[in-house]
């Protein structure tokens, strides 16, 4: 049997329960077609970069396939007839990833290298004085010019 990754999006509209029932009707798919499904995530409801079907957001789901090629198309059938499914693709892998995927894995800010190197943080408003300036007076005043006497 043939090892694949398998993501698909749910309109926006259908709650995260519908969602569930839905990875579990493909499931039951996949393994009355002698497969079985491995991995699966939920990634949940993340923006489009554009509209599909009038769906800005949609509930992204992950699953880890390993079935017959036959169970696959079969799946992909399914989804294709469904409403509730937006998009969907399959991608035939060499082996499956351990642990969680790389939407799952949440990475902290301040783990990442800096781009300014090693400058400590600094706001508009602490620049200190200047030493080429005498200190502000308020105002604008209008002196005389010297041709106008």
């Amino acid at each position: 049997m043939a090892l694949y990754e398998h993501v698909f999006l749910a309109r926006q509209d259908v709650s995260a329960q519908q969602v569930d029932a839905l990875v579990e009707q493909y499931k039951g798919v996949i393994e009355a077609n002698g497969g079985k499904v491995g991995r699966v995530e939920n990634w949940g409801l993340k923006s489009l970069t554009y509209r599909i079907n009038k769906n800005r957001k949609a509930h992204y789901a992950l699953m880890d396939i390993d079935a017959p090629p036959a169970a696959v198309q079969e799946m992909e059938r399914q989804m294709r007839i469904s409403e509730d499914v937006l998009r969907y693709m399959t991608i035939a892998v060499e082996k499956h990833e351990e642990g969680p995927s790389a939407m799952m894995q949440k990475r902290d800010r301040d783990d990442r290298p800096r781009r300014d190197g090693d400058r400590p943080e600094r706001s508009f408003g602490d620049r200190g004085p200047r030493p080429d300036r005498g200190p502000r007076e308020g105002g604008f005043e209008r002196r005389p010019r010297e041709d106008r006497a």
